[in-house]
């Protein structure tokens, strides 16, 4: 059996444990039977069972930082950007995960409060800023986005999540089967939307900052 086939074979297969080496990075490991009863909250308070969010499609999964990060807010509204019938040719999902409690929850998205999900697949847990040129999505200064999230937090009274905690993004699905991990290594180390996308088979899309793709 030749090395394509292989590949193809382990798509196919349900994998309950994970091991994942890219170059130079620390062998990665996920557990998908621990993994997939982890809880995650809709805006609602409903509990969900994890490995039901990505059962029976492939999913794009963003973990973000706390909720009045400005970076992570930039680039879900690039997330945004995505055309629907994109993913529907494409029969795949995208799901934004926050570390904060479900009140904050404005849009379609789940959270994990207690950061359980955030620890399982070891997302960093460090205050590391990034600049925002690290990001293709970030279209604010570190000034004014500063600026920004402070005024929101003021109006709020509270933080909506633990500011120490990084983000991190994986294509999961249908079932247990990993395509795609990226580690964010600071705030700023979103994995570029479009390399998402061509990972889970989704159609590119353009970005303002994204000169790599030409304007539509």
């Amino acid at each position: 059996m030749d090395s394509k086939q292989k590949e193809k074979k382990s798509d196919l297969e349900e994998i309950n444990d994970l091991k994942m080496s890219r170059g130079e990075k620390e062998e990665y490991v996920i557990d998908f039977n621990k993994l997939g009863n982890h809880i995650v909250y809709d805006e609602n308070g409903n509990k969900i069972r994890f490995g039901d969010v990505y059962k029976h499609q492939k999913t794009i999964i963003v973990f973000t930082r706390h909720f009045l990060c400005f970076m992570c807010k930039d680039y879900v509204e690039d997330l945004a950007i995505i055309p629907l019938e994109y993913l529907q040719e494409a029969n795949v999902r995208v799901v934004v995960i926050g570390p904060a409690p479900y009140k904050f929850i404005r849009y379609t998205l789940y959270t994990d409060p207690e950061r359980e999900l955030y620890s399982a697949l070891k997302l960093k847990s460090d205050v590391i800023p990034g600049p925002p040129k690290g990001s293709k999505h970030v279209k604010q200064s570190t000034f004014m986005g500063i600026l920004q999230s402070t005024w929101r937090a003021m109006k709020a009274k509270e933080y909506q999540g633990n500011i120490h905690q990084q983000g991190g993004a994986f294509i999961f699905g249908p079932g247990d089967v990993c395509h795609y991990y990226h580690i964010d290594q600071d705030s700023s180390g979103h994995a570029p939307i479009n390399d998402l996308l061509e990972a889970a088979g989704v159609q590119q899309v353009s970005f303002p900052k994204d000169s790599r793709i030409q304007t539509l």
